[in-house]
């Protein structure tokens, strides 16, 4: 992978600016963090060379003055809202996060329940983080919400929501997932502080859309491509050009937002100290990037891989088609095909010569492995084992694990674990290596090689299973494939 941003440039600067804004405010900020602080793969392959725990090391640098406040929708917790990257619920995220923060030594607060509104299942998640020791706060649905700003403004409005017990001069609101109240937490915690006598202020920590980039700069597409299911629209910041003849770019939800938000402000600290939605934000990765090439190069492979991810989530029955036509709409203004991708055709083509489900795999030199069904190995694992033997120099011949290892595994999958493929999946395949590496040399040397399949490419002829699609994900290599089933059964683990 061709680096194209500067992540240690990208702390530096982000960090300055945040302590540059906690000054502004007289000591007190409340911030909220967009996007996902600990786990930004999005920007990690968008931006190369953006490291996916940037937020958190930026964080790292403001320790001292930084407190974590996880917000989380009770409605969420509901409905068992489900991340889509990692697969759990909202709560269950909720409970990581606070482990992941402690675990590098951040100070998480507390955690807030908004939208509550008796719901039993969040009564439930209340009991359970009271009951580990975390402090929990309610925050409240409030009615005509955001229009009804004298409502919201008042006593009966964030007045009726606890306040939040803080202890420091930097307090990050974070959240699982999108749509869980964190620019409502951080309003209705200035509200509270100003009642209360304490000058605090308010930011926002966005990493997308980049502000101070063309609008249709490659960045800012893929960023749409991403948020094609909530159907975001990068648009120049009207607000700010007005305010200061200056172009830069927002995207549609913050600039409807801001005449909402700049009133609350107003009405909560007598002025706003802001003119545009661009005004509230601090970004500073627009800064970063040094190779435009190598960013553009990264930020196609996205939109395709977006492309097929919203396919395949239509055949699931997870997604609109509304989703698909607007990456196809991106795919026309970049004129992007999936012949950028070759290890599309690759499978395809491997597929079609077999019979049965293929994988490709492009390691970082460019070549392009596969791997095809036999009555041993799915396509995943053998595309694995194949990509370890090219990148170590083993010749492609050499069986690295032995039929005596296999067959057993089989054994104990059908006749005692109840599966009817006994087939290995790639996890297994993992596992049966690692054992033979003990006494092996060459299985050995293939386990070295793992770690060379971080960025690398692939594409699958089938959806693959849940096993599969972790496995590659875990390695770091980012897997995409064609819309359709291994079989026609209705259920599909």
């Amino acid at each position: 992978m061709k680096l194209g941003f500067d992540n240690d440039k990208y702390i530096k600067l982000q960090s300055q600016k945040i302590l540059d804004r906690i000054e502004q405010f007289g000591g007190k900020l409340y911030m909220e963090f967009g996007g996902k602080l600990f786990d930004d793969f999005h920007a990690s392959r968008v931006l190369p060379g953006f490291e996916p725990d940037s937020k958190v090391k930026m964080l790292m640098q403001l320790k001292d003055q930084a407190e974590i406040v996880i917000v989380i929708n009770a409605d969420a917790i509901e409905k068992n809202k489900r991340r889509g990257d990692l697969g759990i619920t909202y709560d269950l995220d909720t409970l990581r996060l606070i482990d992941a923060f402690r675990g590098i030594g951040l100070f998480v607060g507390s955690v807030v329940i908004t939208c509550y509104n008796s719901q039993h299942a969040a009564d439930m998640f209340e009991k359970r983080l009271i009951s580990l020791g975390i402090k929990v706060y309610k925050h409240y649905s409030i009615e005509d919400y955001p229009s009804n700003i004298p409502l919201i403004v008042s006593d009966d409005g964030f007045g009726k929501n606890d306040y939040i017990e803080t202890e420091r001069s930097l307090v990050v609101i974070t959240a699982p997932g999108p749509g869980s109240g964190k620019m409502a937490t951080c309003l209705s915690q200035l509200y509270h502080e100003h009642k209360r006598g304490v000058t605090a202020g308010y930011a926002k920590f966005e990493t997308f859309p980049i502000w101070n980039i063309p609008l249709k700069h490659p960045v800012n597409l893929a960023y749409e491509a991403a948020t094609a299911d909530l159907n975001d629209v990068n648009m120049i910041d009207f607000y700010h050009l007005e305010a200061y003849g200056e172009t830069t770019v927002n995207y549609n939800r913050d600039i409807e937002i801001f005449p909402v938000l700049n009133a609350m402000m107003q009405k909560i600290m007598g002025n706003s100290p802001y003119k545009s939605p661009t005004d509230m934000g601090v970004n500073m990765a627009g800064y970063c990037i040094f190779d435009e090439q190598a960013v553009e190069a990264a930020c196609r492979q996205e939109i395709l891989r977006r492309y097929y991810s919203a396919c395949c989530s239509v055949r699931q029955g997870m997604s609109d088609a509304h989703e698909v036509s607007k990456l196809e709409l991106l795919m026309g203004q970049m004129g992007i095909t999936s012949d950028e991708r070759p290890t599309v055709a690759a499978a395809l083509n491997k597929a079609e010569a077999t019979g049965a489900p293929a994988v490709a795999i492009q390691l970082p030199n460019g070549e392009i492995v596969t791997g095809k069904t036999s009555s041993l190995l799915g396509a995943s694992a053998a595309a694995l084992l194949n990509a370890l033997k090219s990148l170590g120099g083993i010749d492609k011949e050499t069986d690295l694990i032995s039929h005596t290892i296999i067959e057993p595994i089989q054994e104990l999958k059908v006749k005692h674990m109840g599966n009817h493929n006994p087939r290995l999946h790639t996890d297994e395949i993992l596992i049966a290596l690692s054992i033979c590496a003990v006494n092996s040399d060459i299985a050995a040397k293939a386990m070295q090689q793992l770690e060379k399949l971080k960025h690398c490419e692939a594409h699958s002829s089938v959806i693959l299973s849940s096993v599969d699609e972790n496995v590659f994900r875990k390695l770091g290599v980012n897997i995409t494939y064609e819309p359709k089933y291994q079989t026609k059964k209705l259920y599909h683990n």
